[in-house]
């Protein structure tokens, strides 16, 4: 007869293994905002990632505001994608709409908007050309979605009220704007820290304040490894590879880690970034570089010249054989923004432990970021000079709080509600010019007030007097 395994040891093989579901299940992210719709749907629709997406007319936490009739409408094909079925129906918004989300949690909160444009008899969703703006923020001006495939626009946003609103605003009269699907999400408090390098051509300063400033993701890159769907991210995120922004292949080598991550209480968090991004790396090989300081390993991204970007890090040292042989430079745009990083010190004396950096910079007229590693000469060079195992980019606001232009929320909104961009510049013209005139004629007053007590101060007495 089989030797049968001992009852006991089956109990105790159980209770490990409902040991480690529920102690996984309180560690996965839980947001106090999570509002997920599904726009212009009478049903709810079942993602790949198990969430769940309510038609936004049977949402209690969200309210769809518009002055005219609510329009919806659905797809006769059925898309072949991933999530298809958040995409087979949309709202349709013939004027200034909104959607107001109850906010339980003040602070930072993600929003994503999803855009599939689809043909039907009554509207041809390819044709929508509207603005997108929140909280004070432009989000979108004259965007049109790609047909291609689905479009996700994704912002983090500041909220400091009990309720958040998108409006949605078609670009003219003879437009309209359209939305597949929306969620706002609570952030968790450590995604987004209040200070960052600021990379200057000459110097680096202290950035305050990012953690209000609205952003836009624009790329999330996971360097050296492979796609990251939002079924493998705390946060629902996706997280491409590196491939199409990598030009430095002579001197690098991609490193892979199966072990343990090693998460610290005040370092990166999951939530930060997951596994699969820390798991991988792309490293400059000590052996061809060790003879050449100039040897670099450079990302290239095309972005919009005007604004500041955020550009945060990622990094975990999974290729060193021990501690403080890894150091390293990183440069922004060709100027140094980190010399001789320690990422042992970093981590804590820790390897394969994950940290991450926030740089800002600004970016020419050349509308392209370059992100570059190199290395330093205080490294070992026996194994490695540098490496890199995540990159994210995000658009910061303008100085008229706009993610998309240079018009601010406050004309967007009036030309969206009748006012056109013809009447708003000679509206600002005309006030610019009564500012203007108005100061000149109180310069002209102080001055011949002035001249005029001259006048009476050097006035000669009479000889009578």
């Amino acid at each position: 007869m089989g030797n049968f395994p001992n009852p006991r040891h089956i109990h105790l093989l159980v209770f490990l293994q409902f040991f480690f579901l529920v102690s996984f299940s309180f560690g996965l992210f839980s947001p106090a905002d999570n509002h997920l719709i599904d726009c212009g749907s009478s049903s709810a629709a079942t993602l790949h990632d198990h969430r769940i997406f309510l038609p936004d007319t049977d949402c209690r936490s969200a309210r769809l505001v518009s002055r005219h009739p609510k329009i919806s409408v659905a797809s006769e094909v059925n898309p072949s994608f991933q999530n298809a079925a958040l995409y087979q129906t949309a709202r349709v918004f013939t004027s200034l709409s909104s959607y107001e989300f109850h906010i339980a949690s003040k602070g930072n909160h993600i929003i994503r908007l999803h855009f599939y444009p689809f043909s039907t008899p009554t509207h041809d969703l390819t044709s929508a050309q509207f603005h997108v703006f929140s909280s004070g923020f432009v989000l979108l001006t004259n965007f049109t979605a790609s047909s291609d495939s689905p479009s996700i626009k994704e912002f983090i946003i500041r909220v400091d009220d009990e309720k958040v609103v998108i409006f949605f605003a078609p670009a003219d009269s003879s437009s309209f704007a359209f939305v597949n699907a929306i969620e706002v999400i609570s952030a968790p408090g450590e995604l987004i820290g209040d200070t960052a390098r600021l990379v200057q051509p000459d110097e680096i300063l202290k950035f305050d304040g990012l953690s209000k400033q609205a952003m836009a993701t624009l790329f999330r890159i996971n360097v050296g490894g492979l796609k990251v769907t939002p079924f493998n991210d705390t946060l629902w995120r996706t997280w491409i590879p590196d491939t199409a922004f990598f030009n430095s292949d002579s001197v690098a080598k991609i490193f892979s880690f199966s072990g343990r991550i090693m998460y610290r209480e005040y370092g990166a968090s999951r939530e930060v970034a997951p596994d699969s991004v820390y798991n991988t790396a792309r490293a400059i090989d000590g052996v061809v570089g060790s003879s050449n300081f100039s040897s670099r390993i450079t990302w290239s991204f095309p972005v919009d010249h005007g604004y500041r970007y955020l550009i945060r890090m990622h990094f975990c040292d999974i290729a060193s054989l021990a501690l403080n042989e890894l150091y390293f430079n990183v440069y922004i745009n060709g100027y140094l923004a980190y010399e001789d990083f320690d990422i042992s010190s970093a981590t804590g004396q820790v390897l394969a432990s994950p940290y991450y950096v926030d740089f800002v910079a600004d970016v020419g007229s050349s509308g392209i970021l370059h992100v570059t590693v190199g290395p330093s000469r205080h490294g070992d060079h026996s194994r490695v000079d540098g490496l890199l195992n995540g990159i994210e980019i995000m658009k910061l606001s303008n100085d008229v709080g706009s993610l998309d232009g240079e018009l601010p929320f406050a004309l967007v909104l009036h030309n969206s509600t009748g006012g056109s961009f013809g009447s708003t510049v000679r509206s600002l013209v005309c006030w610019f010019a009564f500012v203007v005139l108005s100061v000149m004629g109180f310069m002209m007053v102080l001055r011949w007030r002035r001249e005029s007590k001259k006048q009476i101060a050097w006035t000669p007495l009479p000889m009578d007097a």
